[in-house]
Parts: structure tokens; C-alpha cells; sequence
């Protein structure tokens, strides 16, 4: 599933959800441009998906069609087969790094504490480990009942391997990692290298957009 559609696809479900959403709390919830938002917007009107209604003069509503269900329904099959299968590739890569920490007895960190890091975890405990710690940019929240430390406190944990619990494959995460000091041979992304065409799709679903 292409990044494309899944805009598209986080596109359908907003408008379905909140007719008066926003083009603004769209980009936001995309993470791209206000501009590029619009264009992806005029694109699913054009292809008939959804369409506006001016409620006032200053104001756009909008509606998706009939069209734009089945579209929708269509993205989300997708979504889900691609995600079954990410989860199964995820899954076999952590056991064999895994098996080998646990037999080796090596101290194993996570950094990030989304649901990527709730399957992390759950591959931990499969093999008897519990993680040293929880490492997040900010920390200052909870994870699974364990505290989320900020990473900049990575040096006054004794670990030998943080699991990096992203799904996405940019590399930016595992640039900024190596930047504030963690030894790259310490670093297990959850994925290894798939084909360019096969992107990870955003696990984290939508919530509700707000009218500006």
C-alpha cells in the first residue's frame, strides 16, 4: 500500500467521521502542507469520492459519496492484508535477534512507546526479557506501566541493544539515534530491508478532525 493511498484512505475516514473538518486539521493529522492537502482533496473530489457543500459563505462541508465508501472500503482491506503481513515480517525478524539475547543474557532497551513498542515488548516477554528501560525523545509519560525516560538519559542505562520501535523505513529515526550517541551497533530497527515499493502503513489510526 503506497503512501498515496493511505492518504487517501486517512482522507476518506476523516470526511466520513466529521463532515465539517477542516483542511487545516487534515494536514495536520497527515503530517504534510496545507497546500497538499488541498490538491489531495480537489483529487478525490475529482475522481467523485467525496464532494463540497458550501453551508455558508465562508464555510466548505465535506461529503462522501457512495462512490467514496466503496473506495474506502476497498483502501481498508488493503491496509489490513498489508498490515498482517508487515506484523508477520516484524515478528519473525524480532525472534531471531531475540533468541539470541535471551540466550546470551544481553540487556535489551526500547526506544519509542507507540504500538510498535507494545509488539517489541510482547516479543520480549516471549523469550523471558524484560526491557531495561523505555527511551522516548521526552520521556515524561508511562509505558506499560514502566516510566518513558527522555533518550538524552540513554548513557545511565546499562544496555546492549535498543530495539527501535518504528514501523517507518526513512531513516531519519536511526540518523537522530546515532546523533544524540547511541553506538550503532546497539541499534535493532523492527524491520529490515523490504522492497522501496512496500512502505509501512500508519498504525496509529484518526481521530476526530475540529472545525477551525
Amino acid at each position: 500500500m503506497d503512501i498515496e493511498d493511505r492518504r487517501d484512505l486517512k482522507l476518506l475516514e476523516e470526511v466520513e467521521q466529521n463532515s465539517r473538518v477542516t483542511q487545516r486539521s487534515l494536514a495536520t493529522k497527515l503530517g504534510i502542507a496545507l497546500g497538499l492537502t488541498n490538491i489531495y482533496l480537489k483529487r478525490l473530489v475529482r475522481k467523485g469520492y467525496i464532494k463540497c457543500v458550501n453551508v455558508q459563505s465562508n464555510r466548505i462541508s465535506y461529503l462522501i459519496t457512495p462512490r467514496g465508501i466503496a473506495e474506502k472500503a476497498r483502501l481498508t482491506y488493503e491496509f489490513m492484508d498489508y498490515s498482517l503481513h508487515l506484523y508477520g515480517e516484524v515478528r519473525q525478524h524480532l525472534r531471531a535477534a531475540l533468541q539470541e539475547c535471551a540466550a546470551a543474557d544481553r540487556r535489551v532497551a526500547i526506544y519509542g512507546s507507540g504500538e510498535a513498542a507494545e509488539l517489541a515488548y510482547l516479543s520480549l516477554k516471549e523469550f523471558g526479557l524484560e526491557p531495561v528501560a523505555v527511551f522516548d525523545v521526552d520521556g515524561r509519560r508511562e509505558f506499560l506501566g514502566m516510566p518513558v525516560r527522555p533518550l538524552a538519559e540513554h548513557d545511565q542505562v546499562a544496555y546492549d541493544l535498543m530495539i527501535v520501535a518504528t514501523l517507518e523505513r526513512s531513516g531519519q529515526q536511526l540518523a537522530a539515534l546515532l546523533q544524540d550517541g547511541v553506538p550503532r551497533e546497539k541499534l535493532l530497527p523492527l524491520r529490515q530491508d523490504v522492497p522501496k515499493n512496500r512502505p509501512a502503513p500508519e498504525l496509529v489510526r484518526l481521530g476526530n478532525g475540529q472545525r477551525d
